[in-house]
């Protein structure tokens, strides 16, 4: 019946009845209690624990039947007491009983408020007394500070008129002390009476010390002495701020004024080219006012920071004046001269007074409510003229290394070394030379400028940087070694060791461009330093390198043409018999070592030659699968030939990298690629009959279930017309019962009729740059799956070089006269 009730309740109105009746279920109460969260599962549980509690079924059902009457004589129980409660003649009674209680509230309020009027009368004279008591001693308060103003104001006029200066400032001080007290009574006329009086006598006390002042500029026989100067500097102080500032103001105005009368920008001496002489005047007239009237000066007025500040104002103004008059006609060794010589000031002034100059022109700006910049920002703007005789600079730099003289640069410097093993080229002496010029024109313009100045030589830099990568608008500095003929199967060693000598030249750049950034971003201004990258520029020197690489390829290509050319004129359908490796393949590996014997000690950088022997490696294998293509039919005796030739390239390939250079990732990409090789020719090697086991053979090798791929394998081992029809038929048979195979394998992409040669297959691959890798790239075609680098291994096999201490990294900047000797030293190489 309970359940019932609380069903028809909100739930919410049940939790709350619960609450207010403390009705909190607990190990020790009813399960029934609980309304909400009763569970009759978790009841027969506790009833029977166990199989064997069954066996008191019959006691269970008795106490519960015992408990359901029990309940229902407590529900009939608790009705009737409701039925009582609910007792008209009852409510009316509470009614009247609330009634009554209220009106004994009111009667209570009224009470409490005659009680609070009778005890305000009672204290009504005590807060009047009170009040009488503060308002008296206010007045005396008041009245005593009042006459020790009268007294301190007469004894104050009385100094005054005696020009008594070290008793003018305590006096002065507690008068405006106790001034201050009074002023809220500033209408009372006695009061502002004093006031008025008060502001007399600093005038006039500020008149005494600004006539004393301008007798001690002029130095005359009754002129006061320091001592007493001073003393009024004391005074000054207490006047206020302003008083002290009109004094400087005034003393600084009187001894720039022959500056400015001197340095006329309409005379000669007022010129640009004149203006180490108006710094030469400014250090006389400091070392004169520290020597003579200065000493009187009190040292915290700071008047030499006072005067350095005015100076600077006064020639900033004067120098943005000249420089503007110039316009076109201004030069870049006069703009060059009169700034270092302003910044040479600068720090000399800044030097002197042991803070820095920013600090010095900043104190003085308070005082005077307006902004005071150095000397050297007004040079700023005209800056433009430094920047443009760099872009000149390095254009007549950049000019005598393209064209011919580029190409004959490297040509010499190739013939050099062949015939001097002990100075060989490593890099372009241009390169190092770019690299130091723009070190030095750096540090020379962050001297003078960190700021525009600077971040527009930076775009200077960035210009010529793609200027000499040889971006597409521009011919590369070092023009590249000229397409091969087709006809010539030759490998130039010339060509070879320009190419490594571009691949070393753009490597040292990309690091070089890099140390670069860093350390524009050390010396720029801080709204620059996100705006400075040179990643567009080092990203232009990667594919210079992998444009270099390609060159590589194809002389090694050049190399083994003759072998790949007997490999594809080779009848092996009509081979008998099978021996050790073939001539063609050992004629392969010789000339294939040979060519990288002579690149591994020109290529500097570890990271280009694995790539080169990346992409070498997927050349070769392509060229090779490409050959077998074209000299089909291969028959069984023809593919286990090619097997063992295979086995032998591989193990050449796999020699390639040397000892010294971790090729891991290598060997397991030429692993991979001839696996997939050998798998196709094992197949061929398979005979025809039975059919069923060459099928099988052939899932289990290649592994799929492409009827065109089948296809391409008998058309490989050259099987009659009639004979694949009933093998194609056979292989469909047997691979709808196999719907595990995939449609697709390596041999999808292998294309029957080659007719790119595989270096140009390989270059065509895309070759991404991403600034930090060179990324190597395998050739379209069978290759594009045959020969994908292995797992974690990075493009091209070619690792992102760290930033920080990354092997083959060249610091450049590190030490300006080492690399100049190195310049000099490529130079003579070459």
């Amino acid at each position: 019946m309970q359940r019932t009730f609380a069903d028809r309740l909100p739930t919410e109105l049940v939790v709350s009845i619960q609450h207010v009746m403390q009705l909190r279920p607990d190990a020790q109460s009813d399960p029934l209690d609980a309304l909400i969260s009763f569970d009759p599962v978790d009841v027969l549980n506790q009833f029977f624990p166990n199989e064997g509690s069954l066996g008191n079924l019959d006691a269970v059902q008795v106490k519960l039947a015992q408990d359901e009457r029990s309940l229902a004589n407590e529900i009939e129980e608790l009705q009737e007491e409701l039925r009582l409660q609910q007792d008209p003649g009852k409510m009316q009674v509470i009614q009247e009983m609330i009634s009554d209680l209220l009106g004994q509230m009111s009667r209570i309020r009224e009470k409490a408020t005659e009680s609070e009027a009778i005890v305000r009368n009672i204290t009504k004279d005590i807060q009047v007394l009170d009040l009488a008591k503060a308002n008296i001693i206010l007045s005396m308060t008041t009245l005593r500070r009042l006459q020790m103003l009268a007294n301190a104001l007469s004894q104050l006029e009385g100094y005054v008129k005696e020009k008594q200066y070290a008793d003018i400032t305590p006096n002065l001080a507690t008068v405006k002390e106790i001034s201050s007290f009074f002023k809220p009574f500033s209408s009372v006329p006695r009061i502002a009476q004093l006031t008025r009086r008060i502001q007399e006598l600093q005038g006039e006390i500020r008149g005494i010390i600004e006539t004393d002042f301008d007798s001690y500029y002029l130095q005359q026989p009754n002129s006061p002495g320091p001592t007493t100067i001073q003393a009024a500097c004391t005074t000054a102080d207490v006047l206020g701020g302003d008083v002290r500032s009109a004094l400087v103001a005034r003393y600084s105005a009187l001894l720039l004024a022959e500056y400015r009368r001197i340095f006329r920008l309409t005379d000669e001496a007022g010129q640009l080219d004149n203006i180490s002489r108006r710094f030469a005047w400014f250090r006389r007239v400091l070392s004169t006012h520290e020597g003579g009237l200065g000493r009187a000066f009190l040292e915290e007025w700071r008047v030499g920071w006072a005067l350095l500040s005015d100076f600077i104002e006064v020639t900033r103004s004067d120098i943005i004046a000249l420089l503007s008059k110039s316009g076109k006609d201004l030069t870049v060794s006069v703009l060059l001269d009169t700034l270092q010589q302003t910044k040479d000031f600068e720090l000399s002034v800044a030097k002197k007074f042991g803070v820095s100059l920013q600090d010095i022109l900043h104190e003085h700006s308070k005082g005077t409510n307006r902004t005071i910049e150095p000397i050297s920002t007004a040079f700023e703007p005209h800056m433009g003229v430094y920047v443009r005789a760099q872009d000149k600079t390095i254009a007549d730099m950049i000019v005598s290394h393209r064209g011919q003289k580029s190409r004959a640069s490297l040509d010499t410097s190739s013939h050099a070394s062949e015939h001097d093993d002990s100075s060989p080229a490593v890099v372009l002496p241009s390169s190092t030379e770019l690299f130091y010029f723009y070190g030095q024109t750096l540090d020379a313009c962050a001297m003078l400028s960190t700021k525009k100045p600077l971040f527009e030589l930076l775009g200077v830099f960035k210009k010529w940087l793609r200027v000499y990568a040889g971006a597409p608008a521009h011919s590369s500095v070092w023009n590249g070694p000229q397409p091969r003929r087709s006809m010539d199967n030759r490998w130039d060693i010339t060509e070879i060791r320009n190419a490594c000598l571009v691949i070393n030249t753009a490597d040292y750049c990309h690091n070089t461009a890099q140390e670069l950034e860093e350390r524009i971003c050390q010396r720029i201004a801080e709204e620059y330093k996100e705006k400075v990258s040179l990643q567009n520029e080092r990203d232009l020197f990667i594919s210079s390198a992998s444009s270099s690489i390609g060159i590589l390829l194809r002389e090694i290509e050049a190399a083994c043409e003759n072998s790949f050319l007997t490999l594809s004129r080779t009848s092996w359908g009509n081979l008998q018999q099978v021996t050790g490796p073939s001539a063609y393949v050992e004629d392969m590996c010789r000339a294939l070592g040979q060519v990288v014997e002579v690149i591994r000690p020109l290529v500097e950088s570890n990271k280009y030659f694995r790539n080169l022997l990346d992409k070498a490696s997927s050349l070769v294998l392509t060229r090779f699968t490409n050959s077998i293509v074209k000299s089909r039919p291969l028959k069984e005796n023809g593919a286990e030939q090619l097997l063992i030739d295979l086995s032998a390239l591989k193990s050449s390939l796999l020699k390639l990298p040397g000892e010294g250079l971790a090729a891991s990732g290598y060997s397991r990409g030429i692993t991979k690629t001839t696996q997939r090789l050998e798998a196709l020719l094992k197949v061929i090697v398979t005979p025809q009959n039975p059919p069923e086991g060459f099928i099988l053979n052939y899932i289990l090798l290649i592994g799929d279930a492409s009827f065109s791929n089948f296809q391409k394998i008998l058309d490989l081992k050259g099987t009659a017309r009639a004979e694949q029809n009933d093998l194609l038929d056979a292989f469909v048979t047997t691979t709808s019962t196999r719907p595990e195979l995939e449609q697709t394998s390596f041999l999808t992409l292998l294309d029957m009729d080659p007719s790119l040669t595989a270096h140009a297959a390989v270059l065509a691959s895309p070759t991404p740059v991403s600034g930090r890798t060179v990324q190597g790239a395998q050739g379209e075609g069978f290759f594009a799956t045959v020969g994908s680098p292995p797992p974690g291994a990075s493009p091209g096999g070619v690792e992102t070089p760290p930033r920080d201490g990354a092997q083959g990294k060249r610091e450049v900047f590190s030490d300006f006269r080492r690399l100049m000797n190195f310049a000099v030293r490529r130079e003579t190489a070459g």
